[in-house]
């Protein structure tokens, strides 16, 4: 009996340290912690009228450390479009020199890669349906995971789903589109008590309120000038814009991070949010590589058609915060004892 109680303890410690290692792909992400934050004061909105406020957050969450790459995205499209009648891929993704994705075969067998020095790179040509889908398949354990269902309802089968314009995210989510209100903390928020300025949110998503520098990139997407208050915008990055370097490798400007450790939201691409303005568009934060510095504040909330696929438009994800190592050990010595409870009573 000790023997099989001692053997069932280590299955599940065994299963414990292998579940992280699960997934096919690996989605670095930051705590977003300061739970119960006041909106940004100083945001006025500038496409509607009065102001609007942003940045208030009740609870914590973790969101990507950088946007989605090519990497990540080609691993969801060699798992959910071998025949891709939901469009996941956009066909500029391979022939325009700003996409990063191939796609080689035919229907039912297409498999897709990184373009030479793009796996690193955040993934472009996204529609909203498109960053949902793959917040689903994130959410049901990727895989052969479902798209249409999960952190999100998509009703219809088809790329642009019948419910289009009501999708909300579902309770009890793992992995989803950041809410504006998550994605504009995560880049503008720190307390003042901690360093940050006086009204606790900084002007641009790199801890200033002074333009950034521009990023300038070799061939692969590394910055040559990644120091502080650095960012990949006003073509700052593009050194040759007809070969497709545009973007920077996510992350390449460890110095220039927001206070919680992102990188990347201001410039290199724009990102969608689960924002719903004037009625039919989805909201997008953080500008381009295209975009004036203005666009990199939170004053500049534009906002497109959900279907559209753009070569400046991107995702990032946000997910639930990790248990610590106290829950998790409070979980195993909770289980633990209710087995050894249940082979005594034997």
């Amino acid at each position: 009996m000790r023997r099989f109680f001692f053997s069932v303890v280590f299955v599940f410690a065994t299963f414990l340290v292998a579940l992280p290692t699960a997934s096919a792909i690996t989605i670095p992400t930051v705590p977003v912690g300061n739970p119960g934050n006041a909106n940004d004061p100083s945001d006025g909105d500038e496409n509607t009228a009065g102001i609007q406020q942003f940045g208030a957050v009740s609870y914590a969450y973790r969101i990507g450390t950088t946007e989605v790459t090519n990497a990540q995205y080609a691993a969801f499209l060699n798992e959910k479009a071998k025949s891709d009648p939901l469009a996941l891929y956009s066909t500029n993704m391979g022939s325009d020199p700003r996409g990063g994705i191939a796609r080689s075969g035919s229907d039912g067998s297409y498999s897709y890669a990184p373009k030479t020095n793009m796996g690193n790179k955040p993934v472009n040509y996204v529609s909203w349906y498109d960053s949902i889908r793959f917040a689903n398949w994130l959410n049901n354990g990727q895989g052969t995971g479902d798209t249409e269902t999960g952190a999100y309802t998509l009703l219809g089968g088809t790329p642009t789903p019948s419910n289009g314009l009501s999708i909300t995210r579902n309770a009890g989510a793992s992995w989803w589109l950041p809410s504006e209100n998550e994605w504009y903390k995560s880049a503008y928020y720190q307390p003042a008590a901690q360093g940050g300025d006086a009204d606790n949110y900084w002007l641009y998503p790199t801890k200033s309120n002074s333009a950034p520098t521009l990023a300038i990139a070799n061939a692969v997407g590394d910055i040559f000038n990644p120091g502080t208050n650095v960012a990949n915008y006003n073509h700052g990055a593009d050194w040759n814009f007809r070969n497709g370097n545009v973007t920077t490798v996510g992350g390449a400007g460890p110095l220039s991070e927001s206070f919680y450790g992102t990188s990347d939201q201001g410039g290199n691409v724009s990102e969608w949010n689960e924002a719903l303005i004037s009625g039919s568009r989805r909201g997008l934060r953080g500008g381009a590589f295209n975009f004036l510095a203005n666009g990199l504040q939170p004053l500049f909330r534009p906002s497109s058609n959900p279907p559209d696929e753009n070569f400046d438009i991107g995702i990032r994800v946000a997910t639930v915060p990790e248990p610590g190592t106290a829950v998790l050990a409070v979980l195993a010595f909770g289980f633990i004892w209710a087995l050894r409870k249940r082979l005594t009573n034997r």
